[in-house]
């Protein structure tokens, strides 16, 4: 609970003051507080969620938080456009954040993590992900099936305007309304997940039908079906919803470990996969764009094909954990 409270602390007060930020320095550095505040919120409510809930319900549980939340980024589109001032749109922000605050202070603690603080062992420390290799092997598949998520609304969604441009030649794609349509397909796939997965009763299929779908988003983004604007923000969503695994991701990663190391889990999982954004763009841009030649099209065509095939594999030897128990200790 301490590490949701700091975390939307953090995000709410930047939130507030970069309304009222007079240079690009304070805007950057209040955009910096609010990113470590936002990097901790998710992965701690999902521990905590999935703590909290009976084993069989997790999934939907931890689903509904995600998927509820990332509707937050449609309502910001909207909120821009009902308000049309930016420094109004953080203001709102912050208050909101402030009203989240008082309600998670009511949330109660997990029991399973109430007794681990009275046992004698290590909580949260990130070199035991290290230092055995059942524990390394299962962190970095963690890591590595989140990846298709960053690679749709980083490359294919931010960039929708500049791939019309290539598939079909003028067009008025706006990507932050490209982004807000992927979000509402995102928000919507991972509510929907949480309900394949208890149908499976299985995490690992909930993400092959969802892998099935962002291939066949994929080829759909690329293809001559994609020949007007219309059809481009409709791919968009598609791609999205099928990318609404965020949820389950963060979810099996946290149901890897046990209580002492969960949250650790849940919190840096999800932000080294949007730091592999990094390692995407420099792939697309750096080496295939600028080092290589290649065009627009065959850049994001290769990169979307290794990142789907190294988030299969790691699907393939990731542990299935629908219905694991999780009351035990890393040691």
């Amino acid at each position: 609970m301490s590490v949701l409270f700091g975390s939307i602390m953090l995000y709410s007060v930047a939130n507030f003051l970069t309304g009222y930020v007079t240079s690009v320095d304070q805007y950057a550095l209040a955009r910096f507080i609010a990113g470590i505040g936002l990097a901790g919120e998710l992965g701690a409510g999902i521990t905590l969620v999935s703590e909290l809930l009976p084993k069989n319900k997790r999934g939907v549980g931890t689903s509904l938080v995600a998927g509820i939340g990332l509707f937050g980024a449609v309502f910001a589109y909207f909120t821009y456009k009902f308000t049309n001032d930016w420094r109004l749109c953080y203001k709102i922000g912050g208050v909101l954040g402030v009203g989240l605050l008082l309600l998670r202070i009511s949330v109660a603690e997990s029991g399973m993590y109430q007794e681990v603080k009275d046992l004698n062992v290590k909580r949260g420390n990130l070199l035991m992900f290290f230092n055995n290799g059942t524990r390394f092997r299962k962190y970095i598949m963690a890591v590595l099936i989140g990846l298709p998520t960053w690679y749709v609304i980083g490359i294919l969604v931010n960039l929708s305007n500049r791939f019309a441009t290539e598939l079909y030649g003028a067009n008025n794609v706006d990507s932050g309304r490209a982004v807000m349509f992927a979000y509402v397909g995102i928000a919507v796939g991972d509510i929907l997940i949480g309900f394949v997965s208890q149908y499976f009763q299985s995490r690992k299929k909930a993400l092959y039908l969802f892998y099935a779908l962002t291939i066949i988003s994929g080829i759909l983004f690329f293809s001559a079906f994609n020949s007007n604007d219309g059809r481009m923000y409709a791919i968009c969503a598609a791609l999205g919803f099928s990318t609404g695994f965020w949820a389950i991701f963060v979810t099996m990663g946290a149901e890897q470990f046990g209580t002492n190391l969960r949250a650790t889990a849940a919190t840096t999982i999800p932000n080294i996969v949007r730091g592999g954004l990094f390692l995407m763009n420099l792939l697309f841009k750096d080496l295939f764009q600028d080092s290589w030649g290649w065009p627009l099209l065959r850049s994001g065509v290769t990169t979307g094909i290794i990142v789907m095939a190294i988030t299969l594999i790691a699907a393939f030897f990731t542990q299935e954990t629908y219905g694991k128990e999780l009351n035990y200790v890393e040691k």
